[in-house]
């Protein structure tokens, strides 16, 4: 049986392309189900997100005859996104048995993902196996390799810094708010916006525990959908003013073409907070935030370019933590590869097993016969040790004395190493 991993993601095609081949959530049950039911495929899980489109899958073949079972598989990728007269080939990547566990490894770790290191993908492959193993499309190989594959991830996440530093607004904005306030649990962070980037800033101010998040919004529904999601709180941007000086930290990113916060409303808020700091970090371009608000005594204003210092370390650092994490991987393909190579093993000691099973069954059947028809215990016992120890002997002798015939003496060594013998000079 193969493994192979076959799909498209942000590096090898546009999101047009991205678009047509990715599985909305409620289709993949039955995609999966029809997936298996092609004579080339075994197993199958389907991962499907903004960046990328994947199936991990066992084929019905053998390691070094792939091509028929992959070129099915394509084809019925097209089949199922109704693609049949486009050509996707240039935009797939085809990753068989090792590279495909190296691949996995590697994608469960955040270091094939568009922003490196980042945590999110390793939960959305825990949903898509989820997935599979509800649709029963999952059986002994995929079950071992995803176990496997989410071990190695935690460990990549544990004895590296892979996501422990900066390398987005969002999660620059949010460290550099930690540095500055230490009794996280006991601020209060305003938040101007509602779009993705906000967003992710009220993720990350929640994880790092944050008392209190505002939501202030052009379209005060979304503001609410977004504080409902935090346990926030939602304002209309006309109602900032009378919020500013509850806020700690204030993070802004709208669209706006104009500023939403003036060097008069800031100076104001700061005067009923009785002088207490404000740290506040202007994300939008164009700028949120008059410009003047950082000659105020107690504001510690940041704006894009002033955050891309931290981002640009944070990048460096995740990249040296990537060298490690790619050392882990190497260590951990090799064990999964070992244990692949154990299950032919298995078959082989279960086939000799069954083999010897049939040899003494035929011994003990004749025996008994003996024993029926009036001959000695001693001479039975006698017999039936003679013709088990003949039986099976006789076809690995026969082997080994042809192998030394041959001059194969490697497998002549083999069966030394075998059958545990001493050689004596």
């Amino acid at each position: 049986m193969s493994l192979l991993a076959l799909g498209i993601n942000h590096k090898t095609a546009p999101v047009k392309i991205r678009e047509q081949l990715s599985f909305a959530p409620d289709t993949v049950p039955d995609a999966l189900k029809d997936l298996v039911s092609q004579e080339a495929v075994n197993e199958a899980v389907i991962l499907s997100t903004c960046n990328r489109t994947e199936i991990y899958c066992q084929l019905n073949c053998e390691d070094d005859d792939t091509s028929v079972a992959t070129e099915a598989l394509v084809q019925w990728l097209k089949s199922f996104h109704q693609l049949e007269d486009t050509d996707i080939s240039e935009y797939l990547y085809l990753h068989p048995n090792k590279d495909a566990v190296r691949h996995m490894l590697r994608v469960a770790s955040g270091l094939d993902s568009l922003v490196l290191g980042e945590p999110q993908i390793l939960g959305q492959l825990k949903s898509a196996f989820a997935v599979a193993r509800k649709s029963n499309t999952v059986q002994q190989m995929l079950n071992k390799l995803f176990q496997h594959t989410f071990s190695c991830a935690k460990q990549v996440r544990t004895d590296t810094a892979i996501g422990a530093s900066a390398v987005s607004v969002a999660f620059a904005s949010v460290s550099l708010a930690k540095q500055i306030f230490s009794d996280f649990h006991e601020h209060t962070a305003l938040l101007i916006g509602a779009g993705e980037t906000i967003e992710l800033v009220a993720r990350h101010l929640k994880e790092s525990g944050i008392g209190r998040i505002i939501i202030a919004n052009r379209t005060l529904e979304k503001a609410h959908l977004l504080a409902h999601e935090f346990d926030g709180y939602a304002i209309a941007l006309n109602e900032i003013p009378a919020h500013l000086a509850e806020a700690d930290i204030v993070i802004s990113s709208t669209a706006s073409q104009l500023p939403i916060l003036g060097k008069g409303t800031v100076e104001s808020a700061i005067k009923k907070r009785k002088h207490k700091p404000i740290f506040m970090v202007d994300i939008a371009v164009p700028r949120d935030i008059e410009e003047q608000v950082s000659d105020l005594e107690d504001v510690f204003l940041y704006t894009v370019d002033d955050l891309k210092e931290i981002i640009d370390e944070g990048l460096k650092s995740r990249q040296e933590a990537a060298l490690k994490a790619e050392e882990i991987i190497d260590v951990e393909v090799s064990h999964f590869m070992n244990w692949q190579r154990s299950l032919n093993s298995i078959t082989t000691m279960c086939q000799y097993r069954s083999k010897a099973g049939d040899i003494c069954e035929q011994a003990v059947k004749h025996a008994k016969k003996q024993l029926h028809n009036g001959q000695s215990v001693d001479e039975v016992l006698e017999y039936l040790a003679h013709q088990l120890t003949n039986k099976l002997i006789h076809q690995p002798c026969i082997q080994i004395k042809q192998a030394g015939m041959d001059g194969r003496t490697e497998l002549v060594d083999a069966a030394i190493e075998l059958f545990d013998l001493e050689i004596k000079d």
